[in-house]
């Protein structure tokens, strides 16, 4: 009826009033102009309607200036200048909701190259603002300004933005908050939203740090400490006035929207005193499930209702840690073995009792890999009827992907201090990506010859006992390369990604950008095509940007090649990303407008 009302040219609610009026009375006359004008009421009133209902129309416009420039902050009784956005440290939280736009004008006053990436949003159609350095564009140069527009479309929830140049988003990085549109939260409302970042705290020069491990191919040096929303906490030296305090009232609800930023930390985070209802992760919502503790990879984030349900008469401690410490999965490695802390407070309590020490929560041990499987386990997505699960039955690639560090022979006058005299490097299906000099995205736009190449395998080139932790040193080694994966548009695509045991099995945060995926299965030793694909899970899973793939396992996501352009795929564990442990999905366009990549915007950086 809608499309009717609009759809007639308001010549023809004319024509009905002068036919009736040609062969009728003057009463008649006024009866057809009445009807016609009710006609032409009804059309505009619904045309109107229509309008406001249009998503695009309805959605709202958010504009943000980010100063990249230096600031100075001291941490653990050590001053240093640090690279901010707006002279922030966590940056500036961007508030939105589901369908908004955001423009961000990001000014660079540093001194060195920096991008902006915007973490978990697909991006619909415009990789042009996605971020990532030699990717989807060339780096915003020192005195230098670009405008991002972040298109968001199905996500709900908690995402994050950050730096995705060098080691940078160390600092610089920031909460993106997005509301329902239209509705409400499906699950209690809060009476409260807090973002919490998780991070690390170096007392040198990160970049310097990674640039001496780049000339001697060696491991980069470990953070000083854990932090909560940039504080490391008051378990820390000089540390006690800036920790973070979060200030609660008996009976009331808190939302935590917590992010994992660090580099090379997985976190366990947990409360004292207090269990956690996870509602979502990823900018998704998931099924309700109450835990002690929740593990979390860097890239990730997780939604988690705090019910502030303590006693405040003085009868019970009215002060309680929260708390992010350190799940190494290979403790073969040197690791932050350390313990960042915050304070949840009863406001109502008596003086004297908020002057106690806090509690302290029970997180598991810092190798607990059964601890962390037993959480992951339990993520699914909400699956109703307002946020159902598409999963799909169906699959038109499969890729079996291996992750390895690895190592690069030593040659000529280089120094090489990683194992067997080499130089540490790392893989996907033992091509270590090397980033190249002009964006793979104006490459492919441009149609530029000799940028990448457009054959990364779908298997690894061997199979052996992946998971062996005796993997013979000929299997260490790898080879350079700049390959990208080809999808038409609308594939189905299955990656699993399998760990290997190549100087050390461990977790791996794999991250893809321009999508989420649904993460179908997971598992520990080799996968076996025959076999583990009858435990999949294909009615609720969680539908996530980033899958921590067991140490010495394996998972299998799923996701529809419906989002045309140039995507990066890589680890969250920014050293193994230097090293080479990425891959890009370059998806065609489809044959309709709203299925093919926009235009090149102006403006954009060159290299």
């Amino acid at each position: 009826i809608l499309v009717a009302f609009r759809s007639l040219p308001y010549v023809l609610a004319i024509y009905i009033a002068s036919s009736l009026a040609s062969c009728g009375t003057r009463s008649d006359v006024g009866m057809a102009i009445s009807v016609a004008m009710l006609w032409l009421l009804g059309s505009v009133v619904l045309t109107t309607l229509a309008s406001a209902a249009t998503p695009a129309e309805s959605s709202k416009n958010h504009h943000h200036d980010f100063i990249i420039k230096k600031t100075s902050y001291t941490r653990l009784c050590h001053e240093k200048t640090v690279l901010t956005v707006n002279g922030q440290f966590p940056g500036p939280t961007i508030y939105t909701r589901k369908g908004d736009i955001v423009i961000v004008n990001v000014i660079n006053q540093g001194n060195k190259n920096i991008t902006i990436h915007w973490h978990g949003v697909d991006q619909p159609r415009n990789p042009w603002s996605d971020g990532p350095e030699y990717i989807t564009q060339c780096p915003i140069q020192p005195g230098a300004n670009l405008t991002y527009t972040v298109i968001l479309s199905e996500e709900e929830g908690t995402l994050w933005w950050h730096a995705h140049i060098d080691f940078d988003r160390t600092t610089v990085h920031g909460a993106i908050v997005i509301h329902p549109k239209g509705t409400t939260f499906p699950f209690k409302k809060p009476h409260k939203e807090i973002p919490v970042i998780l991070g690390e705290w170096w007392n040198a020069d990160v970049n310097r740090l990674l640039q001496e491990a780049k000339r001697t191919g060696g491991e980069v040096n470990i953070s000083d400490a854990n932090a909560i929303n940039g504080q490391p906490g008051d378990l820390f030296p000089c540390s006690k006035n800036g920790t973070f305090k979060l200030d609660v009232e008996s009976g009331k609800t808190y939302l935590l929207r917590i992010i994992n930023a660090a580099l090379a930390n997985e976190l366990f985070f947990g409360v004292a005193g207090h269990r956690l209802t996870v509602v979502g992760t990823d900018a998704r919502y998931t099924k309700p499930f109450t835990v002690d503790y929740i593990m979390i990879s860097p890239g990730q984030t997780v939604d988690a209702l705090l019910e502030a349900d303590r006693a405040t008469n003085g009868s019970s401690n009215c002060r309680y840690y929260m708390a992010a410490q350190t799940f190494a999965s290979n403790t073969g490695i040197d690791f932050n073995n350390s313990t960042a802390t915050a304070i949840v407070e009863y406001t109502a309590a008596p003086r004297a009792a908020r002057a106690g020490t806090p509690d302290f929560p029970n997180l598991p041990a810092v190798n607990d890999t059964d601890a962390a499987t037993a959480y992951t386990d339990q993520l699914r997505s909400l699956a109703s009827k307002d946020h159902p699960a598409d999963v799909p039955a169906h699959v038109d690639e499969h890729m079996l992907i291996t992750i390895a560090v690895n190592v690069l022979p030593c040659t000529g006058n280089m120094t090489c201090d990683g194992p067997l005299s080499s130089r540490f490097a790392a893989s996907l299906n033992n091509v270590s990506f090397q980033t190249p000099s002009v964006d793979v995205l104006d490459a492919y736009y441009g149609s530029v010859r000799g940028v990448y190449e457009a054959n990364f395998p779908d298997k690894p080139p061997f199979f052996f006992n992946f998971t062996d932790d005796n993997v013979p040193t000929d299997r260490w080694f790898t080879k350079r390369g700049t390959k990208v994966k080809v999808l038409g548009y609308g594939a189905v695509v299955e990656v699993v990604f399998q760990d290997t045991a190549i100087l050390g099995a461990e977790t791996h945060p794999m991250h893809l950008h321009g999508f989420a995926f649904y993460v179908v299965g997971r598992g520990f030793g080799n996968f076996d095509k025959q076999k583990d694909p009858a435990t999949y899970n294909l009615i609720d899973p969680p539908y996530q940007n980033t899958v921590s793939v067991p140490k010495a396992g394996w998972a299998a996501v799923r996701f529809r090649a419906t989002n045309p352009g140039v995507w990066f795929m890589h680890c969250h564990f920014d050293r193994h990303q230097v090293w080479g442990m990425d891959t890009v999905f370059i998806v065609k366009d489809g044959k309709t407008p709203e299925a093919k990549m926009m235009r090149r915007p102006a403006g954009m950086p060159r290299c």
